[in-house]
């Protein structure tokens, strides 16, 4: 039977970019997935007739564009389009725009609050200038704080170097990301409730959080690290959905030789003295490996695929621990046509971007507290996008693809199991929230397909339905990532790594943590680090 030299088990975006990478670097690559297609939870699905669903992410923004040059993937059909605008609607009948220019952008801002446009250039600001601070650390590995080792002391400095080149009040705000949440945080700049609102989604989106809640702020600041074509926090559409972007990291995997196994779900992690030694699939079959790398979560990996007398008590009492809550949903729609929306001027633009609903941090922490209680939200706070208006190859001519990510949405209702019928009171629920601002949109309806944390957890193999595979919160983050002492992409056994976003730098469709695995893996083997480290804004 043939041995490989590595088996990565997943084949979400992470696995097949660690996969891609080791593959260019000469082994002998195997990728084994449990579901009949690849992509995990970046994927594109014909679920309805000729309409193709994203219907798990749904924007393109944090991928990191150096592993897109390093892995050629538009030589692999991978085109990212940015979309244009979006917009938020009011109870009252009316909206707030976001635009790509400035000053149209100042005009709208003075159209709510005049004494906030200032504000507005100073958020911006501030924003950009930390995500440029940032950035250079998300292809890097972390270092072991406890180390002595020369490599970890020499990261250990470049971070040093980077905190202290920013002088005490700048780490002094830069630190408060971490503790404070981001309706404390958009304080500080807006005196408008509807303009914090508007700027509040991206710090609750994927996470057990509410507005309120010390550490949101951060993740605010970690949806924005991405960029589209050099333009920092703008967000895309990869043509044909999500999938495509899994289908070029395949593409590029399979160019330099390696291989992927679908239908083929991972058992257990076999382990002798020590040393891992391959996979037993769930068929029983066992394939000979003399590395293997997980992109599952960290529960999934330690708790589920290794036994624990390999994984060692320390490893299995700090998964057991580690914070992976669901709180979101999808809803993936079929339209007959574009759904109108009367508080937009006829002819908008702003509707080629993404809309939301919940227009008060009030509202979105009622939200909140629903999901506390073990409930879908009565008030949900809605991100809905059609990529059909920018992407036609979506949907049929003249038809759209509604996709709306909604939070929030606990992985169990009341500490129980969902129920069929539960489901579809969940999907009512948004789409009653959909039809209050938009009178046809039941109307144009044709298929919906509903995701809880129950069906994201059963098909995409994500935790209670967690998108980041882990809390974005500190105690979760860079050496703490998944735990202290498995920060750097190696496991509890010899020729045991992970490469999933339960590793840093976190989740998003951002592919760092199987880069940054592959490049960990290729220093144990001696073979040089061909993975690319940050470029910088370029």
């Amino acid at each position: 039977m043939k041995s490989y030299d590595v088996i990565v088990i997943g084949a979400g975006h992470n696995g097949l970019t660690n996969a891609a990478f080791l593959a260019k670097a000469g082994l002998d690559v195997l990728v084994v997935e449990k579901n009949p297609h690849i992509g995990g939870a970046a994927v594109s699905r014909n679920l309805h007739k000729d309409w193709m669903y994203s219907n798990c992410s749904y924007v393109c923004s944090l991928f990191r564009p150096e592993i897109y040059r390093q892995l050629n993937l538009a030589k692999h059909g991978l085109q990212v389009i940015t979309y244009n605008g979006g917009f938020t609607l009011t109870q009252d009948g009316d909206y707030i725009g976001s635009y790509n220019d400035p000053e149209i952008m100042r005009r709208e801002i003075y159209r709510h609050s005049p004494v906030d446009v200032d504000a507005y250039d100073r958020f911006k600001t501030d924003i950009s200038k930390w995500c440029r601070f940032i950035r250079p650390m998300l292809l890097r590995t972390p270092p072991d704080p406890t180390s002595f080792k020369f490599r970890d002391l020499d990261e250990l400095r470049f971070l040093a170097r980077k905190f202290l080149d920013l002088g005490p009040r700048d780490l002094h705000d830069f630190m408060k990301f971490f503790t404070i949440s981001v309706a404390d945080y958009l304080d500080q700049y807006f005196t408008s409730d509807l303009i914090k609102a508007h700027k509040a989604g991206s710090g609750i989106i994927g996470t057990g959080l509410g507005p309120m809640s010390p550490g949101s702020a951060y993740v605010m600041l970690h949806h924005y690290m991405g960029d589209v074509d050099g333009s920092v926090g703008a967000w895309g559409f990869a043509r044909g959905g999500m999938g495509a972007v899994s289908n070029a990291l395949a593409g590029a995997l399979q160019e330099h030789g390696g291989e992927i196994r679908t239908n083929a779900g991972v058992e257990q992690i076999t382990v002798k003295n020590g040393t891992v030694t391959g996979v037993v699939l769930d068929s029983g079959e066992e394939i000979s490996a003399k590395r293997v790398v997980s992109n599952l979560d960290a529960k999934r990996t330690f708790l589920g695929l290794m036994d624990p007398k390999d994984a060692g008590e320390k490893v299995v009492k700090a998964a057991k621990n580690f914070k992976i809550r669901g709180s979101s949903g999808k809803l993936n729609i079929a339209l007959n046509g574009i759904p109108e929306f009367p508080a937009l001027p006829k002819g908008s633009d702003l509707i080629q971007g993404d809309f939301h609903i919940i227009d008060s941090l009030e509202r979105m922490e009622r939200a909140y507290d629903d999901w506390k209680a073990g409930r879908w939200s009565k008030d949900p706070y809605v991100d809905a996008l059609m990529p059909s208006l920018t992407d036609p190859t979506m949907a049929p001519e003249g038809k759209h693809f509604l996709s709306v990510f909604v939070q929030y949405c606990p992985p169990k209702v009341e500490g129980k199991d969902w129920t069929d019928d539960q489901v579809q009171a969940f999907g009512d629920t948004v789409i009653n929230q959909l039809a209050k601002y938009s009178p046809n949109l039941k109307d144009l309806i044709e298929h919906v397909e509903i995701r809880t944390p129950r069906e994201i957890e059963s098909e995409v193999g994500l935790t209670e339905g967690n998108i980041f595979q882990g809390e974005l919160t500190l105690d979760q983050l860079l050496f703490n990532r998944p735990f202290p002492g498995y920060a750097q992409y190696r496991g509890p056994v010899q020729g045991m790594y992970m490469c999933g976003s339960a590793t840093h730098p976190g989740g998003g469709v951002m592919a760092a943590p199987g880069a940054n695995a592959a490049r960990e893996i290729l220093m144990d083997l001696k073979l040089g680090n061909t993975v690319p480290e940050d470029e910088g804004d370029d």
